[in-house]
């Protein structure tokens, strides 16, 4: 047993099983006791403890790996270096390698490979944007996972780039995908990456790796010396501008190929939104390579016919030539009728079978009569001899029962007969009409069966519901060993078959065993509410499927001021809240705004304006005053959004309505005070006669004391700014302005 199994890392990594076994290390399944979830831990293998070089290399990917941070990449959580085990650990990946991918697909379409390269090729950007060489992009390491994306895995030989890193002791990575400058131990920089992603899509497009060999250097001196076919000659279905970023990418110059992946990435993005178009760049043009024409598939001119042919032919069957007719021995019951014979080496055997039995059977008979009449001369009396009678056509029991006492009536064998129903001879030997024979002989007779019935078919019941397929089998008048079994399928929905064994359309037997393959939905797993906020109803129903998570969705109409109708308003659970296999996912798609006719509230009281827009479902309103002509607290418009509404016009119910109500004319209110009119020194020379007036009118005259500095005028009123006029004996006056407001 592994030494690391039932181990708990720096109290914290139960280590639980293996998972994989690399050059430097081997891969664990463990979990994390402080964060309760699964990990993958990486441990350096005990051969290389000692070995300061792999130490550093080990511990080079680990800090490499530390500083990406992409969904198309592996990521890191910690870190551990011991005297006893120097470990990484990595996010545990739910998914199987491209390698095993293609090994299970085969060439795959130029879609699927589009779609890997493109996630391959972003985290190539990601990982190039941070000085970082993968340098052995393979898929070996690329993971697939259940919902088709990928990450890239296992930098245990990126390093950072610089002038001095390249490659004096061995040519690292695998040697089917490595650029021809790492095979030469020369400089190694992210064009590297390129042309081994270009490598891989060509492994993707055409089934094979462009060069193979008997030996690892054999292959790498092919990479070094370039020349590898055109991907088309192996797969003649790539288009030519996929075959153009291949071989772009896998050019045997570092400055033929790509720049950076970024480009890269454009390029594949360009031809995925036009899969028809060619680039101008120089490789060598698509109409100027020989292409290898496969020899055309030779076809039987006669195909073997399809079950309903064959049930067709036997309605209806072609003309026989001049012969005996074929009879088929068949057993006692229908259920178990013996399988018809398709081939023609059969036809023939079983001509030549009852050609036989039915020579034999003459020959038996000619023993008999001869023996009989051997026996009749010995005593000297001769045979009775009857006429052969002509049985075909007749009741076998008839038969029996009429011929029996004359004749020995053997019943050969019973067949299927589309001309003869059951119970009727069909064929006898001797045959009527001939010479006569000895009465007691024996009569071999055929009897029909009736019409062969039609084959009992497997019927197609992939996607039913497994009540519905069972209806289906139990219908089919025959009994079958029914067995059910269950499995997990991201697509096929819980409680519908997946598949069956036999196929639909096999024919079927009495007692035959069918095993039904029923789905129990997709396995159970944990993830987050994705953003759907924002997308269109089906854009978000893809986005939710495509978490594989068995969601129930609802769908609720809502009105909504901020989003177009038919666009997802919210959800119920949020973004980035928890999901599990089979929650319900509640998503309120917008009907766009709820639109209502405004009502006719011009000149009323404010109070019954707003309870007549509180009614129309206005609930957002405010009140702003103004001076205006027309009685207080009388609405004089409507505002919303800053603009004049008119009594009709269809609003928004969500918006705030301007309720514009008015303070009444601008009268100004009489005020009373007192006012104070100084005398500025008039009277201190001796007393003065004082006359003040106010609008034409006298509103004080009088002598006053010498010395007099002001006087005062009670109870005055007016209206704003107020003109006095004081006058001084016969001299000129003055005036003094007061302020009524």
């Amino acid at each position: 047993m592994d030494k690391y199994i039932g181990r708990l890392l720096d109290n914290r990594y139960e280590i639980l099983e293996v998972l994989g076994t690399g050059g430097m290390a081997v891969v664990y399944k463990a979990r994390c006791h402080r964060l309760n979830r699964l990990v993958a831990v990486k441990i350096l293998k005990d051969d290389y403890l000692q070995d300061e070089e792999f130490r550093r290399r080990f511990h080079s990917e680990s800090q490499a790996v530390a500083m990406l941070s992409h969904p198309n990449i592996v990521s890191v959580y910690d870190v551990s270096t011991s005297v006893t085990a120097d470990y990484i650990v990595m996010e545990l990946i739910d998914g199987i390698t491209l390698k095993q991918y293609m090994e299970k697909k085969g060439i795959l379409n130029w879609k699927e490979t589009l779609h890997f390269a493109i996630q391959i090729g972003k985290a190539l950007e990601h990982a190039h944007s941070r000085g970082i060489v993968h340098r052995d992009i393979k898929p070996h390491n690329v993971m697939v996972l259940k919902n088709g994306s990928v990450k890239v895995t296992d930098f245990g030989i990126a390093r950072v780039m610089s002038q001095s890193n390249t490659l004096t002791k061995e040519a690292l990575g695998s040697v089917h995908y490595i650029s021809p400058e790492q095979a030469k131990g020369g400089r190694v920089d992210n064009r590297s990456d390129i042309y081994s992603l270009g490598v891989v899509m060509y492994e993707m497009m055409s089934g094979r790796p462009p060069y193979d060999g008997e030996s690892p250097v054999a292959v790498a001196i092919k990479h070094i010396n370039g020349g590898a076919p055109m991907p088309s000659t192996l797969n003649p279905n790539i288009p030519g501008g996929l075959e153009q970023i291949i071989m772009r990418a896998m050019a045997l110059d570092p400055g033929q190929r790509y720049e950076s992946a970024t480009q890269m990435l454009r390029d594949m993005d360009e031809f995925r939104k036009d899969p028809g178009m060619l680039f101008d760049y120089n490789t060598p043009p698509l109409e100027d390579v020989i292409r290898i024409q496969k020899p055309p598939l030779v076809l039987d001119p006669t195909p073997p016919k399809t079950t309903a042919e064959k049930v067709e032919q036997k309605k209806h069957p072609a003309p026989a030539p001049a012969q005996p007719p074929k009879r088929r021995p068949a057993t006692a019951a229908p259920a178990a009728k013996q399988r018809r014979k398709s081939s023609q080496d059969e036809e023939h055997s079983n001509v030549a079978t009852i050609a036989i039995i039915a020579c034999s059977a003459v020959m038996v008979l000619a023993i008999v009569i001869f023996l009989v009449v051997l026996s009749n001369s010995g005593t000297g009396q001769k045979p009775v001899l009857a006429d052969v009678p002509n049985l075909i056509g007749m009741d076998y029991e008839t038969v029996k029962q009429e011929y029996g006492e004359k004749f020995k009536i053997k019943l050969n064998q019973t067949v299927y007969s589309a001309q003869y129903p059951a119970g009727q001879v069909i064929w006898q030997n001797p045959a009527a009409g001939g010479e006569q024979i000895a009465l007691n002989s024996i009569i071999a007779v055929d009897v029909s069966m009736g019409e062969e019935p039609e084959p009992i078919l497997m019927p197609d019941v992939l996607g039913q519901e497994i009540e519905e397929a069972q209806r289906a089998l139990n219908n089919l008048g025959i009994t079958l060993v029914i067995k059910i079994t269950e499995e997990n399928h991201d697509e096929i929905p819980k409680g519908c078959v997946i598949r069956t064994e036999p196929v639909a359309e096999t024919e079927l037997v009495a007692e035959q065993e069918v095993r039904v393959v029923v789905s129990l939905g997709v396995a159970f797993k944990t993830g987050t509410m994705p953003e759907i906020v924002g997308l269109s109803k089906e854009k978000a129903k893809e986005k939710l499927e495509a978490q594989q998570m068995d969601l129930e969705i609802i769908f609720e109409e809502v009105y909504d001021s901020e989003y177009e109708a038919g666009y997802v308003v919210r959800s119920n659970p949020e973004e980035g809240e928890s999901l599990e296999t089979g929650d319900t996912v509640t998503v309120y798609v917008s009907k766009g705004p709820n639109l209502v006719p405004m009502s006719a509230v011009l000149n009323l009281n404010v109070d019954t304006a707003v309870n007549i827009l509180k009614s129309d479902g206005f609930v957002n309103y405010t009140i702003e005053t103004v001076e205006d002509m027309k009685q207080k607290d009388t609405v004089i418009e409507l505002r919303v959004d800053g603009r004049s509404v008119s009594p009709g016009d269809k609003v928004d119910v969500n918006k705030t309505v301007t309720v514009v109500v008015s303070l009444g004319p601008n009268v100004p209110q009489e005020v009373t005070k007192t006012v104070v009119i100084d005398l500025k020194g008039a009277a201190n020379d001796g007393p003065v006669q004082v006359r003040i007036t106010c609008n034409d009118q006298v509103v004080f005259e009088a002598e006053v004391p010498m010395g007099t500095e002001n006087i005062t005028l009670e109870n005055q009123t007016g209206t704003g700014k107020v003109i006095y006029t004081i006058l001084i004996g016969e001299g000129e006056g003055w005036t003094q302005e007061e302020d009524f407001s």
